[in-house]
């Protein structure tokens, strides 16, 4: 009797599970058919014949090592010769999943290790098309005192702005950072911030699919519940929609 019920329990939990897969699948599929014909059509953009290129000639001239795939940058371009179709086909499918990142560490300056994760070439690209894309949306939204991971903004720009406020008789600088911040990102409020201004959910799901893409370390793929790996193009870190966040306001200079 004991083990009967064990087995139709079993069962019962197994068809629950199956049950729950489905609906996700569903959900998942829905979204990529309504927005099969969305209006913008960004992901169309991003998977635009010139934009992807334009976006391996930028991976490439990064340089940069390979990531769980082990494929370098000159084998990845003869890989995508005869798949590129195939990787396009599957993105505007909604069945391409990225790739894992490789961890490796690095020393900080101040001491201790920083982790990094590598994406593949591939997914460097896919991420750099992306950026391509949703750089233009984001960057008119920046205040102009922000100089970080910018088109034509430097750190010799913001070492320029200090000098000039100091020129005007300020005599204080406040240096801060935010502590583990890419570690303990909340995707959750990063994709809501990003529909605000991304109409397009088949964009979304796909930022939502690298943050969750996991990191492999000493052959184990861990997964990623939070926070985004430094080392890619980390969509987050170049278009930030979290100036909008309590946690960041902008601040302006009394008068």
């Amino acid at each position: 009797m004991g083990a009967e019920n064990n087995e139709e329990s079993c069962l019962q939990r197994d068809s629950a599970e199956h049950k729950g897969y489905v609906r996700a699948h569903r959900s998942f599929n829905r979204i990529w058919k309504e927005r099969d014909s969305a209006e913008p059509d960004l992901l169309g953009e991003i998977l635009d014949k010139d934009n992807l290129n334009r976006a391996f000639k930028r991976v490439k001239a990064n340089k940069g090592a390979p990531g769980v795939d082990g494929m370098t940058i000159d084998e990845t371009l003869v890989y995508l010769r005869e798949h590129n179709h195939e990787i396009v086909d599957r993105i505007k499918a909604g069945h391409y999943t990225p790739n894992p990142v490789r961890r490796v560490e690095i020393p900080k300056p101040d001491g201790g290790m920083r982790k990094l994760g590598i994406p593949t070439v591939i997914d460097r690209t896919i991420q750099q098309a992306m950026a391509q894309q949703m750089i233009p949306i984001y960057e008119p939204l920046f205040s102009e005192n922000s100089f970080g991971y910018r088109p034509g903004k430097s750190a010799r720009d913001a070492i320029r702005k200090v000098k000039e406020y100091a020129e005007q008789g300020y005599t204080h600088a406040v240096s801060l950072d935010l502590s583990k911040y890419f570690d303990t990102l909340n995707h959750t409020i990063l994709l809501n911030l990003l529909r605000r201004d991304i109409k397009d959910e088949r964009v979304i799901q796909m930022v939502k699919r690298y943050l969750k893409s996991g990191v492999m370390e000493n052959g184990v793929v861990i997964g990623t519940e939070e926070g985004s790996p430094q080392g890619g193009l980390c969509l987050a870190r170049h278009n930030p929609p979290y100036v909008e966040l309590d946690v960041m306001p902008r601040y302006s200079l009394p008068a």
